[in-house]
């Protein structure tokens, strides 16, 4: 049992659920008609988000299985409930469950997993340690599945899917480099080049809440465009205030401790911003 919470721990569920259920808003996005939705290739698209994510997280905890042992030494690798070479093994098992679902549904959905594996694995190996383009490079992987959902769905993406997906890249830029902060014993130790290691927590908090802050400017152009209908706006206003308040948190308090509760706060805000989009389709 305690090798299957490992397990399940090292996927982290949460944040699969929430790229799969991403893929979905990007196929609402693209074509609100559900009654002409293929809820089949949807289905395998949210299957597809969910296993590549959990692959992404499993690698990356493997790659920072010495990171962790100073930063998170709970966690499942360092901890000993899962080791290394499992660890590696789960990582080929859900990517390769991830690739078979996205050939279903097509070929250019194929590709695009691939495109996004790649920038993963690009990533872990090179990226992480470049601190901002590392950033950018999950930041990336973040946004691809609504791009996913759009092909899936209609097979071409449409300009409301790219706006959410450039706001979805704005504000995780904001919370990657949050979480950066975190990190900063561990990273420092292992030569990891974020900006709160290169220039201060502080400085860092600045830049992310100037993330957090674009992404939340971005907001009112579905609307100008006329692309969602008035329910987006009362909710997307809780992300929008949300990201403001966690911005001006971090910014007055740029500890371990305080940027730890911010980055998970985040999440909650993206969550919240997914749903105004999703209820903003229904005009």
């Amino acid at each position: 049992m305690n090798k299957i919470s490992g397990l399940i721990r090292l996927m982290r569920p949460i944040n699969c659920a929430m790229m799969g259920f991403a893929v979905f808003v990007g196929a609402v996005l693209a074509n609100p008609q559900f009654f002409s939705f293929d809820w089949l290739g949807i289905l395998y698209g949210f299957v597809t988000g969910f296993t590549l994510t959990a692959a992404s997280m499993s690698i990356n905890d493997y790659y920072d299985r010495s990171i962790d042992a100073i930063n998170e030494p709970s966690r499942p690798i360092p901890s000993g409930l899962v080791s290394a070479r499992e660890a590696l093994a789960f990582v080929f098992v859900l990517s390769a469950i991830g690739f078979v679902f996205a050939f279903i549904t097509n070929i250019l959905c194929l590709l695009v997993a691939i495109f996004s594996w790649i920038v993963v694995v690009t990533y872990v190996t090179v990226g992480k340690r470049s601190g901002l383009p590392g950033n950018f490079l999950v930041s990336t992987c973040v946004a691809i599945p609504f791009i996913y959902g759009s092909i899936a769905s209609v097979n071409q993406v449409r300009l409301s899917v790219l706006l959410f997906a450039l706001m979805a890249f704005l504000s995780n830029t904001g919370r990657e480099i949050t979480k950066g902060i975190v990190d900063v014993k561990g990273d420092k130790a292992e030569g990891v080049k974020t900006l709160a290691v290169r220039y201060g927590k502080k400085n860092a908090a600045v830049v992310a809440s100037l993330f957090y802050v674009s992404a939340v400017s971005l907001t009112p152009l579905p609307w100008v465009l006329s692309l969602v209908s008035f329910w987006f706006f009362p909710i997307v206003l809780v992300t929008d205030i949300g990201l403001v308040a966690s911005s001006a948190l971090l910014i007055n308090d740029s500890s371990r401790e305080s940027a730890r509760r911010i980055k998970k706060m985040v999440l909650l805000w993206l969550l919240i911003g997914l749903v105004a989009y999703v209820f903003g389709v229904f005009k």
